[in-house]
Parts: structure tokens; C-alpha cells; sequence
């Protein structure tokens, strides 16, 4: 997810270096969303793990 977040990001950069703002603004927006969803899924993922390592296996 972070890949496609970068590339969002890319695109929005050589975008807006072109002067196309509205694709420029629009797949900012969707880096912006995506780098989100990211980070609330990583930090799901960091919780869920640091509570599981406390059991023995």
C-alpha cells in the first residue's frame, strides 16, 4: 500500500510540475487517503503483535 501511495505522490508531483492542477490535486488526495489507511493498518498490525508476543508459543 505504501508502493501505491508513492506513486499517487509521483504522479501528483509531475502533475502539477506540468500545470495539470486538478489531476495534480486529485491523486494528492488519494496519496494523502492511501498513506492514511496505511498507517492505521500499521499501527493495528504493531498493536495486535506487541500484545500476541506476550504470550508463549
Amino acid at each position: 500500500m505504501l508502493y501505491w501511495t508513492l506513486m499517487f505522490l509521483v504522479i501528483a508531483v509531475i502533475a502539477g510540475v506540468l500545470g495539470f492542477t486538478g489531476v495534480a490535486v486529485a491523486a494528492a488526495g488519494v496519496a494523502k487517503l492511501l498513506f492514511f489507511v496505511f498507517l492505521v493498518l500499521f499501527v493495528i498490525s504493531l498493536f495486535a503483535h506487541l500484545t500476541r508476543r506476550g504470550t508463549s508459543v
